[in-house]
């Protein structure tokens, strides 16, 4: 500890003005400023994303992955605005989700600020519907049954820090498994399911408390009434997690989803894969598919209209949130920082209190949306924008 200060200004999402200093990346202090402080800048927390497969052309789920990969994602996903953010490890054999969890944990042991960043590990998958639609781009040949003795062995090689497993309880045994994953502190959500009405129910009653970007991981065509969206949607003891990129969910039907379950237990993700900010065209071998990227960033395997994933960052989900649900930047941005955090209970909380680390970014607001001016991470800057254009 060097005891080094530093300080930045600007506008909360409140919108009132503030001073806030950290020493060895501990915030110090968070000072009002009279009302008619010069500030142009937007000061907040920074994003937490519960859910990031890749980005920028980095996979974490690639047979191939190395921990120099997942450090430099890492890099990029800090430019975005995100400071915080779960890797997330999809379906696949078993020795491959076990290479993607030890990379990660490399890459944790080898870089300071990536290891600050990493709050835990979230598993999407295995233990999901092999159902078309529901099952979503995730390879059949490796959809299973829960397996706790499989589950454990990744939780080894994890070092213990996988914080979130994304499931379907339609499977025989996911109540035990569950039982089990929620006992050891690990937080359990539903999706990527066809699971029926008592099937939630008795997952809920089980421990299972968020669903995993309610709406997708579907049929395309569903019965109005019941269904497994809405079953999800009326449980109040259920979190749930929504891409706001305006392709996985329309506006009117995000709009009326988080206004159903509430901003206080929403949480807006990207659910970003390796192609997430990469310009617009084919890409070849994704998950040995050819994929599309479009110039609005959406994502789909090649020739089809199906989705493969997300291509846009956090911040534009919750710049999104603020135009389909008509809130302030204050709310949207909590459902992107404070909500998350406060579920997967990570630290920093993604609160701008004393004591707390300085996680924390600059932003310019204006007609177009968020601009990302500078990332800090444990009192670190990780990005700042580059302005010699």
């Amino acid at each position: 500890m060097d005891g080094r200060t530093s300080e930045r200004t600007g506008r909360l999402p409140d919108g009132s003005a503030a001073r806030i200093a950290w020493t060895d990346g501990i915030i110090q202090d968070v000072s009002a400023l009279p009302g008619g402080a010069d500030v142009s800048a937007t000061i907040a927390p920074a994003l937490v994303d519960i859910q990031v497969n890749g980005y920028g052309g980095y996979d974490i789920n690639s047979p191939t992955v190395e921990a120099s990969d997942v450090i430099e994602m890492a890099r990029i996903v800090w430019s975005t605005g995100v400071g915080s953010f779960l890797p997330t490890v999809v379906t696949g054999s078993h020795d491959r989700m076990s290479r993607s969890i030890r990379t990660v944990r490399e890459a944790c042991s080898k870089e300071p600020l990536v290891a600050e960043s990493v709050v835990g590990l979230h598993i999407e998958g295995p233990y999901i519907s092999p159902e078309d639609g529901p099952r979503g781009a995730h390879p059949k040949d490796h959809v299973r049954p829960p397996d706790w003795d499989e589950f454990r062995r990744w939780q080894d090689d994890a070092d213990g820090t996988i914080r979130l497993i994304t499931l379907s309880p339609e499977w025989n045994g996911a109540n035990a498994f569950i039982e089990r994953a929620t006992a050891s502190g690990v937080r359990v959500a539903l999706g990527h399911t066809q699971a029926s009405a008592r099937q939630i129910h008795d997952a809920v009653e089980a421990g299972a408390s968020l669903s995993t970007h309610l709406g997708n991981g579907a049929h395309a065509v569903l019965p109005r009434h019941p269904n497994y969206i809405w079953e999800q949607l009326a449980d109040d003891r259920l979190w749930a997690s929504f891409i706001a990129d305006g392709h996985h969910l329309p506006p009117a039907t995000i709009k009326c989803m988080i206004r159903a379950k509430s901003p206080e237990r929403t949480i807006l993700t990207s659910d970003a894969v390796a192609l997430a900010g990469m310009a617009p065209g084919r890409y070849e071998g994704f998950e040995s598919r050819a994929v599309e990227v479009s110039a609005n960033g959406r994502v789909t395997l090649a020739g089809t209209p199906y989705l493969a994933g997300a291509g846009l960052p956090l911040i534009d989900g919750v710049a999104n949130a603020m135009r389909w649900l008509e809130c302030s930047l204050a709310e949207a941005w909590r459902m992107a920082t404070a909500n998350p955090a406060s579920f997967i209970d990570a630290r920093p909380s993604a609160r701008l209190e004393p004591g707390e680390p300085a996680d924390l970014v600059m932003l310019r607001a204006d007609a177009h949306g968020l601009t990302v001016v500078e990332t800090v991470v444990a009192g670190e800057t990780v990005f700042t924008e580059d302005v010699s254009e």
